[in-house]
């Protein structure tokens, strides 16, 4: 299968300035984040483990008790059920997730 970004992916607007385009196969998906600036990822968990790559901007990023400012080219994982979320400052933020498995309330 082939999909074009951004008419291909589902749109979604977890938190105020916290956009996600998401695509997703039988066993993982794919979700472009624009956060844009001073915005906020709430804090919170999924059992779907998470993975990402910061592709321009900035994020502080909270994995469980750490805190990081990640910047381009900064990659993070987010085992199964831990807290996670973060901020942005004064730059936007482009960020691609992958999930394992899918997460349903984006399918």
């Amino acid at each position: 299968m082939f999909y074009r970004f951004p008419q291909d992916f589902k749109l979604f607007e977890p938190a105020p300035g916290f956009l996600v385009h998401a695509v997703s196969g039988q066993n993982e998906m794919l979700s472009h984040v624009t956060l844009q600036p001073n915005s906020k990822a709430p804090l919170h968990s999924h059992a779907e483990e998470q993975m990402g790559i910061i592709l321009e901007g900035e994020f502080e990023m909270t994995i469980g008790g750490e805190t990081k400012l990640l910047k381009r080219g900064d990659m993070y994982l987010v085992p199964s059920n831990t807290t996670h979320g973060g901020v942005t400052h004064r730059k936007q933020a482009l960020i691609l997730d992958a999930f394992s498995p899918p997460r349903e309330i984006y399918k």
